[in-house]
């Protein structure tokens, strides 16, 4: 059982990276944001985002005691998560999926309010809550750039 919360909430060992496991993990959801918006409708998308935020909101509380840690940097299913969020709507161009990551990266860091008071709510809520509202704010930000490109 140990092996398969690690399997899952590090998204197949990605959060294993010696350095910087969230990006590296924000990487991993740029990779299935690429196979989800290329091939599969979006009913899957939101069926996707919905499994990943069940999954790890179910075994938050699992990981945090396999990991001996609340909120271990190995735990990178929420940037995932996060990521895809961040990504929601948004046309598919490699223009925008950088600029996502930057974004989503930024806001995940910085947590502005209200990421930095979700991320404190027990076991997986507060791993999953804090990078939607870093999704949500990428998201709303290359909203932004999307329609301010679409007048220039």
């Amino acid at each position: 059982m140990k092996f398969l919360i690690k399997l899952i909430s590090s998204v197949f060992f990605v959060g294993y990276s010696p350095y910087a496991p969230g990006t590296v993990g924000s990487l991993a959801g740029l990779g299935l944001y690429w196979i989800l918006s290329r091939h599969c409708s979006s009913w899957l998308y939101f069926s996707v985002l919905a499994l990943l935020f069940i999954i790890g909101i179910l075994i938050g509380k699992k990981a945090e005691e396999v990991f001996e840690k609340k909120d271990c940097r190995k735990f990178v299913l929420d940037e995932v998560f996060g990521i895809l969020i961040a990504l929601i709507s948004i046309p598919f161009s490699a223009f925008y999926m950088i600029s996502a990551f930057i974004l989503f990266r930024i806001f995940d860091i910085l947590k502005p309010f209200p990421a930095k008071s979700l991320e404190k709510l027990p076991y997986g809520w507060g791993v999953m809550l804090d990078d939607a509202a870093a999704g949500i704010y990428a998201n709303l930000a290359l909203w932004i750039i999307v329609l301010g490109r679409r007048i220039i």
